[in-house]
């Protein structure tokens, strides 16, 4: 049995534009959705309650559909979503916070302090992400903001040679 925790098991669509989600690990929530439905112009048509009824696993449980090929969401976006507002964090947080920082995934473990191994498990959503971890995160940055003149990492340029970059 696949226990990818990024794939969908099961979907089931409750009143009040939410679903209940089962993910092949066995994770389960509920995930509202009225918001996003509200503020998000390709997804208004889900505000119909019939359509909205029709929620399904897409194929290989990558996704919840409700019009093939036309209107679905990503089992990783419901996952990050059901995980925040359960009052967790999301693993979509770790990655933009990568990004942001412009750390590679070695930089970033090496920042906060812990393995690449176990970043990559928060990454991929295989195991929660410590209140503790995330904090080191956001004080890390807030180091690098204090300190700008410092190099995060090095990039190359196209001749080759290493080149700070700065954020």
């Amino acid at each position: 049995m696949n226990r990818d925790p990024l794939r969908l098991r099961a979907v089931t669509a409750l009143p009040n534009q939410s679903l209940h989600l089962v993910f092949q690990d066995g994770f389960e929530a509920d995930v509202a959705l009225g918001d996003w439905i509200a503020n998000t112009r390709a997804l208004q048509a889900l505000a119909d309650p019939v359509l909205f009824s029709q929620a399904r696993v897409g194929e290989w449980g990558s996704a919840v559909e409700w019009i093939t090929d036309e209107l679905d969401l990503g089992a990783d976006n419901l996952r990050n979503l059901a995980v925040e507002q359960a009052g967790g964090i999301g693993h979509e947080r770790l990655w933009v916070w990568m990004h942001d920082c412009g750390l590679t995934q070695q930089q970033a473990a090496d920042a906060v302090g812990i393995s690449r191994r176990m970043l990559n498990y928060y990454l991929s959503g295989s195991k929660p992400i410590p209140k503790t971890v995330w904090l080191a995160c956001k004080g890390w940055q807030a180091e690098q903001r204090e300190a700008p003149h410092q190099p995060r990492r090095q990039r190359m340029a196209p001749s080759g040679a290493a080149v700070a970059a700065h954020a």
